[in-house]
């Protein structure tokens, strides 16, 4: 079985669902400490003219060891409105611009107060979109006891044998803290998936890549999406 674990980011950008797709259950990892400025609460999309903005959620003021799943959305401010504005210049250039406004407008419409559990609902509501298959866990609500951390990449490999999982699938950039004999001689083969992304039509001369899912959605056919989610390699 291969395993899949990752925080629960706001509209993350393509290789998150590469891996959703080339993974068969996935663990939202919701209880490590948050992190200011990381993609929780945050995603970056076109500006009019050029270059990037962010879209973002405001979040209330917590302390600094709050995990994920703890943190609150900001009550009584219209954040939902103001991205929905930010989207707006997609009108003008994007050929799916009036699915993907609806799209989003229904999906940030979800009432919680936590803003792990909105990012749960928009990774559901995504996936459903591009027909992906997210056969998912919240770590918050396993009973899995396991003693003793002592080390980063441990909680992944503690997770993947709980759930007898052979394969564990994690972007290159967590390469570094993993030691891949330790997942071996556990019987379980490391994978760090390295999505190759296309660059697709954005309407303007200069393309910016790693934005989040909804730019790639404003300009890209379903099926096309699920091609590029096969477009990567295995480290």
């Amino acid at each position: 079985m291969k395993l899949g674990i990752m925080q629960p980011y706001f509209f993350p950008y393509l290789g998150y669902f590469a891996l959703i797709k080339h993974t068969d259950q996935w663990v939202v990892f919701d209880t490590p400490q948050f992190i200011r400025h990381g993609w929780i609460e945050r995603n970056r999309i076109l500006k009019p003219d050029d270059r990037w903005q962010y879209i973002k959620v405001p979040l209330e003021k917590h302390k600094r060891e709050t995990p994920i799943n703890e943190i609150k959305i900001r009550a009584n401010e219209n954040w939902q409105e103001k991205i929905i504005a930010q989207l707006g210049h997609y009108k003008k250039k994007a050929p799916y611009f009036k699915q993907i406004i609806r799209f989003v407008k229904e999906a940030v419409s979800f009432d919680t107060e936590y803003i792990s559990k909105l990012n749960i609902h928009l990774l559901r509501l995504t996936c459903d979109y591009l027909g992906l298959k997210f056969d998912y866990s919240v770590f918050s609500e396993l009973d899995f006891d396991f003693g003793p951390v002592n080390e980063p990449d441990e909680w992944a490999l503690k997770i993947s044998k709980a759930l007898d999982a052979n394969e564990y699938y994690n972007p290159p950039g967590g390469s570094d803290f993993f030691n891949k004999e330790k997942y071996e001689r556990n019987n379980i083969s490391l994978k760090l998936l390295q999505l190759n992304l296309k660059e697709y039509d954005q309407r303007r001369e200069t393309f910016e890549p790693g934005l989040s899912i909804v730019d790639v959605m404003m300009f890209n056919p379903i099926n096309r999406i699920r091609d590029f989610l096969d477009l990567y390699e295995l480290l």
